[in-house]
């Protein structure tokens, strides 16, 4: 178990940093997914005329609008489960900024912006298309969150929290980059645990440097999925895969989706099985898994018990559309996590 130091004001479980998004989700088929050029399975970084070319050729499709970006995904799913988050972000003064402040609120998520005014411009979005297979293809206009940068920080908040989460996909961006690593110093010098996602087959295709420096010599968590795996390390074969990944953290999971996970924990490794679901879409399914396993493993549970109740929670979101759960459904599942153990 993580040694969390005893701190009488300490008050986050998790404070993040990462895009601030809207995401707009879609059901298409493959066929519509290649006329538009869309790469399948990735994530694609757009401007604002590829944003309205797309947007153009989605008309008359009903799209799901919730609150994104990665890692505020992950902190909504703790604060869901009953934990406490801080999130570091940057909207812009518009009405999708506005939609994005109150989301945080509405589920019990602190963060910056309460204190900072945002800025003129857009708002970040995400235009996620889903095929009938399940896979998840994003198109995301950082607006906004493009000029993340340090004065999004809360040194006083994230001295006070028990994990400091860094988005990966942070390292496409010089400043969003800059900002992470600066909280990851401050948290590094009051004790607080680091932990990362890789995020992305293309975030370590291009910006591997960037994700390199936020891992530097280690941190607590790493998340990142069989594929993201493969890539970083080069490699198809899963003991090789294991055996190098694990030196990047002292808990690493390897998620697989419908063949659960596999933490890596010191020498141990541990296969925990997925939940038996039907799955309809894929996104948001890493988000939900770090934000509840970190969630477990800030409440006092073993890294194998937070990883049973991430496969679970990840499991449910990919078995409806959307990237969230409401309360009433995480709350569903805490209760079953609590069962679970005691049992």
């Amino acid at each position: 178990m993580p040694n969390f130091k005893p701190n009488a004001a300490q008050h986050y479980d998790i404070y993040a940093i990462g895009n601030a998004l809207v995401d707009a989700e879609y059901e298409v088929s493959d066929a519509q997914l290649q006329a538009m050029a869309v790469e399948k399975r990735h994530m694609t970084l757009i401007d604002a005329t590829r944003r309205a070319d797309l947007l153009q050729a989605l008309q008359g499709l009903h799209a799901r609008r919730t609150g994104g970006g990665s890692a505020a995904n992950t902190v909504v799913a703790c604060a869901q489960l009953g934990g406490s988050s801080f999130y570091s972000c940057r909207v812009a003064d518009d009405g999708l900024g506005a939609f994005f402040t109150q989301d945080l609120a509405d589920n019990g998520v602190d963060s910056n912006l309460s204190r900072t005014q945002p800025t003129a411009g857009q708002t970040g979005t995400c235009i996620v298309m889903v095929t009938p297979d399940t896979e998840r293809s994003m198109s995301t206009f950082l607006g906004a969150t493009a000029d993340l940068d340090h004065t999004a920080l809360d040194e006083d908040s994230l001295r006070k929290a028990k994990v400091y989460y860094m988005e990966g996909y942070l390292a496409a961006s010089p400043t969003g980059l800059d900002a992470a690593l600066q909280g990851k110093k401050i948290a590094k010098d009051a004790g607080v645990l680091l932990a990362t996602t890789l995020s992305d087959m293309t975030m370590i295709q291009y910006c591997r440097a960037g994700l390199e420096a936020i891992i530097g010599d280690g941190l607590d968590y790493l998340f990142c999925n069989e594929e993201e795996a493969q890539v970083w390390c080069g490699s198809t074969d899963l003991a090789a895969i294991c055996s190098q990944i694990r030196t990047l953290a002292k808990t690493v999971c390897l998620t697989r989706g419908s063949q659960g996970c596999i933490v890596l924990h010191g020498e141990e490794q541990t296969a925990v099985p997925a939940a038996n679901v039907q799955a309809l879409d894929t996104n948001g399914a890493g988000d939900m898994f770090s934000g509840a396993f970190l969630y477990a493993v800030t409440h006092g549970h073993s890294v194998t018990q937070a990883a049973w109740l991430a496969n679970q929670a990840a499991g449910q979101v990919v078995s409806q559309y959307g990237n969230r759960l409401s309360k009433e459904t995480m709350g569903s599942i805490h209760t079953r996590f609590t069962q679970h153990i005691g049992g």
